[in-house]
C-alpha cells in the first residue's frame, strides 16, 4: 500500500513586483492557511517517508509555515519540474518515487495537483471528496490518496482511493474566498 498525500502551495501575492511568477512569495493570508494545514497534517497523524516539491519561492515559502505548523521538518527533495507541470509529468515523477517510501508528500502547483487528483481517482457517482476537488482545488489544500500497490511504477490512472480533500477554510472559516 502506498500513499500519496498532494499539498497545493498557499496564497501566493501578486502585490509584490517580481519578474518572473516563479519568484512570487506568499501574502499573509497564504502563510496563516499554510500554518494551518500544518497543524492539520500533524493532528491527522499523517507522516512522510519522502517529502518531493517544487523550488518555487511560494511552495519554499509555504514548505516553511506547514513546517512550523507541523512541527517538525519536512526537508523536501526540491524538483523543478515540479513547477507548473502537467499531471502526466507528476505521474512520470510519482513512478520515479523511492521504492521504499510509501508515505510521499508532493508539493506544487494548479492546474496540474488538481488534475493529477483528477487521473488518479476514479470518478464514482456520489464520491463527495472526488466531486469537491473537481469543483475546485484551492490554494493550501491537501489531498490524500492510497494506491493498492507495492511500487510506485505501478500507480496508474483510475487506480487510486481519495481517503481526504481538506481546505483552509475547512478548518478555519476565516480563510475561506469571501475573506
Amino acid at each position: 500500500m502506498k500513499t500519496l498525500t498532494v499539498l497545493r502551495h498557499a496564497k501566493s501575492s501578486w502585490d509584490d513586483p517580481v519578474s518572473r511568477d516563479f519568484d512570487r512569495p506568499l501574502n499573509g493570508r497564504g502563510q496563516r492557511a499554510a500554518m494551518v494545514m500544518g497543524r492539520h497534517l500533524r493532528s491527522a497523524g499523517l507522516e512522510f517517508d519522502h517529502v518531493i516539491a517544487s523550488p518555487a519561492v511560494r511552495i519554499v515559502e509555504t514548505v516553511e509555515q506547514v513546517e512550523a505548523g507541523y512541527g517538525g521538518a519536512l526537508a523536501p527533495a526540491w524538483d523543478r519540474r515540479i513547477y507548473l507541470a502537467s499531471a502526466s509529468t507528476l505521474l512520470d515523477l510519482i513512478h520515479e518515487l523511492p521504492a521504499g517510501a510509501d508515505s510521499v508528500l508532493m508539493i506544487g502547483h494548479n492546474p496540474g495537483l488538481e488534475d493529477l487528483v483528477l487521473m488518479l481517482v476514479p470518478d464514482r457517482a456520489g464520491d463527495t471528496l472526488r466531486d469537491a476537488v473537481e469543483a475546485k482545488f484551492p490554494t493550501a489544500a491537501v489531498a490524500v490518496m492510497t494506491f493498492d500497490v507495492d511500487d510506485w511504477g505501478a500507480v496508474r490512472s483510475n487506480g487510486g482511493t481519495l481517503q481526504r480533500f481538506v481546505r483552509p477554510r475547512d478548518l478555519d472559516p476565516l480563510l475561506g474566498p469571501e475573506h
